[in-house]
């Protein structure tokens, strides 16, 4: 069974061929939930996905490890979307705020990135080996412990370092793809190995990420396959074999007239 944003990502990117994303979101509701860990917003965000057809614009990042993450989509989506983001973020204890604004007025549309970055996202078009893997982040308080962990759970498991995020306030994040049994005892050992460099402070794993969650997400630029485009030849001649004739001879030149001979018994 699909989620509502898996049918809603189908709708939308069907309207971008004949109108832009950006007039897509006209009329539509804004909605935003802040947490002080980027684990944390990456589940909340996660959770919003999956429980209403909104989209997710992406994450604004504001320092001292304040993330917020921004979806937009009907009011009665948005309002449910948030509301079960609030809870998400409730049970990390991350929650910062949360707000909800019906039909946000157009200036905002056009100076703060609650469009332009998703329509940006949509248009790019590049795809990533990592795709349709789960998704494992830990969060340490100092790039060492990060670095120690993104360390042990290479070696504990098969999964690759897909990006890291650093969202101020000493907060810097490991991001590793792969399946999720894999994802689940890198996780776990990168915790313990965190944990004995410095200081661990989130960790979350997304079995199933959807369409717009990839997206949205850091990838180091040595995963991104850009599409190259399809070179034909200006000019195709075909090559003809030369096949040797058997020439007759001409029909309207042969004798009429066959003579024939006779031969006498004597």
């Amino acid at each position: 069974m699909e989620t509502y944003n898996q049918r809603s990502i189908r709708t939308i990117q069907g309207a971008s061929q004949g109108a832009s994303i950006q007039e897509t979101f006209q009329d539509t509701a804004l909605g935003l939930v802040s947490c002080r860990s980027f684990p944390a917003i990456v589940g909340t965000a996660d959770m919003m996905l999956k429980s209403a057809g909104v989209h997710l614009v992406g994450y604004e990042k504001i320092g001292s490890g304040h993330c917020t993450a921004i979806v937009r989509g009907g009011i009665a989506d948005v309002r449910l979307a948030v509301e079960s983001g609030v809870q998400t973020a409730e049970q990390f204890g991350q929650l910062v705020s949360s707000l909800v604004i019906p039909r946000p007025y157009p200036n905002l549309d056009i100076v703060l990135p609650i469009t332009t970055r998703f329509t940006k996202l949509m248009q790019e078009g590049n795809s990533s080996r990592l795709s349709n893997q789960a998704i494992g982040l830990v969060e340490t308080r100092g790039f060492p412990a990060m670095v120690g962990a993104c360390d042990a759970m290479l070696k504990a498991a098969d999964v690759h370092l897909a990006a890291y995020e650093k969202i101020g306030g000493g907060l810097c994040t490991a991001i590793i793809r792969g399946s999720v049994a894999n994802v689940a005892v890198a996780v776990e050992a990168g915790m313990f190995e965190a944990e004995r460099i410095g200081e661990l402070n989130a960790v979350m794993v997304i079995p199933r990420p959807l369409d717009e969650m990839e997206l949205t997400l850091p990838l180091a630029s040595c995963w991104i396959e850009e599409r190259e485009p399809l070179n034909l030849p200006v000019n195709i001649k075909e090559q003809v074999a030369e096949i040797e004739v058997l020439r007759l001879p001409d029909l309207t030149k042969l004798p009429t007239k066959v003579q024939e001979e006779l031969w006498n018994d004597e």
